[in-house]
């Protein structure tokens, strides 16, 4: 029988909180409740765990610090989910590692669907990813597209979030090709909003800083004025063993 993916809810209002567990229940996933941090760590150390959702107003530690200290040691999905509808916080909120934010008040069929469609985009429900598989190289770096994996010079794992791996992947399979903001959305399945030009810079800034962070000769991705991002570096790629 095929495990059913884990999923994190860190929430401090337990109405919410057991709304969002009845409808992801009711979609097949396994849900486990967490009111803060100490909660939410507990859980972690103990248990596998597919996806977290996460609540910005939290008791203690915010979902922002939660956040960025889960992303500076895990590539685990995050979705962030919070009453602060600004456009500001949604950015702060991709730009330290969340793949997807949704405001309160929500359509729990919406909330379903997102988490689907980011499982479907990691590859942890079964279901064949949109992107090719195979292994790309380009100056001495490797992306294990099958694996999700991505690895420098010097042969160090370099931690990106899904979000970043599809950006990246799809950057690379196109190199020496100019791609606007819209194209990107397109590629990556439209994760990052309608046409949000904005959370693909936002991305893009990520990886670049991960790059220069890991040793890379220059900067792999190049700004195109007026029209986009180009990957500079050539790419080969070979299959990698089934």
């Amino acid at each position: 029988m095929q495990r059913s993916s884990h999923i994190l809810v860190v929430e401090d209002d337990s109405e919410i909180g057991l709304l969002i567990k009845r409808h992801l229940v009711s979609s097949d996933f396994r849900v486990t409740l967490a009111r803060d941090s100490g909660a939410m760590d507990r859980v972690l150390a103990s248990d596998r765990i597919d996806l977290v959702l996460l609540d910005i107003m939290l008791p203690g530690e915010d979902g922002i610090s939660i956040c960025r200290r889960l992303r500076a040691t895990s590539a685990i999905p995050i979705i962030i989910v919070s009453a602060k509808n600004e456009d500001v916080d949604r950015v702060i909120g991709l730009e330290i590692g969340a793949d997807d934010y949704l405001p309160k008040p929500f359509n729990p069929r919406e909330l379903t669907a997102r988490v689907k469609a980011l499982f479907r985009r990691v590859d942890l429900d079964g279901i064949v990813s949109p992107f090719a598989t195979g292994i790309l190289r380009f100056e001495n770096w490797e992306m294990d597209c099958k694996a999700r994996r991505l690895v420098n010079a010097e042969k160090a794992m370099i931690s990106v979030t899904p979000a970043e791996f599809n950006l990246l992947q799809a950057l690379a399979e196109r190199s020496g090709r100019v791609l606007n903001r819209d194209q990107l959305v397109e590629l990556t399945q439209g994760q990052f909003g309608a046409s949000n030009g904005r959370n693909i810079d936002i991305l893009v800034s990520r990886l670049r800083g991960k790059f220069e962070a890991a040793g890379a000769p220059y900067q792999f991705i190049r700004t195109v004025r007026s029209g986009g991002y180009e990957f500079v570096p050539a790419v080969t790629r070979e299959q990698s063993d089934d």
